[in-house]
C-alpha cells in the first residue's frame, strides 16, 4: 500500500470530505500551532495507537518528513487512502493560512 502527497491548497477539499487530520509532532510544537481540527498523535506514540488513525486521514507535522513517515507505516498496515500533507504546517502558513494554538479538545 502507498499513500498520496497533498498540496496545502489540497487540504480544504479534504476536510470538507471528512477527513481526519492527525498531527504527528510531538505535543508541544502541536500546542504552538497546528491546522485547525487536526489532532495530536504524535509519531514517537503511533506504534500502539495506529487504530486511532482511520483509513482516509490527513498526516501532518512540521515541514512533511515525520508524516511521510507515519503515512509509510501505517500503509504497510493496511491503511487505505491516507495522505501527507507535503510542506506541513510550515506550507500550510507560507500558503497564508492560520494555524490554532493550544491543545485539541
Amino acid at each position: 500500500m502507498t499513500y498520496t502527497d497533498l498540496f496545502p491548497n489540497e487540504l480544504d477539499a479534504q476536510r470538507r470530505a471528512g477527513a481526519a487530520l492527525i498531527d504527528v509532532r510531538e505535543p508541544d510544537e502541536y500546542t504552538q500551532g497546528h491546522v485547525p481540527g487536526a489532532i495530536n498523535i504524535p509519531l514517537s506514540e503511533l506504534q500502539g495507537r495506529e487504530t486511532e488513525v482511520p483509513g482516509g486521514a490527513v498526516l501532518i507535522c512540521a515541514s512533511g518528513n515525520r508524516s511521510s513517515q507515519a503515512a509509510g507505516y501505517l500503509s504497510t498496515l493496511g491503511r487505505p487512502g491516507l495522505m501527507n500533507l507535503m510542506g506541513g504546517t510550515a506550507g500550510w502558513q507560507r500558503e497564508g493560512r492560520p494555524l490554532t494554538a493550544g491543545d485539541h479538545p
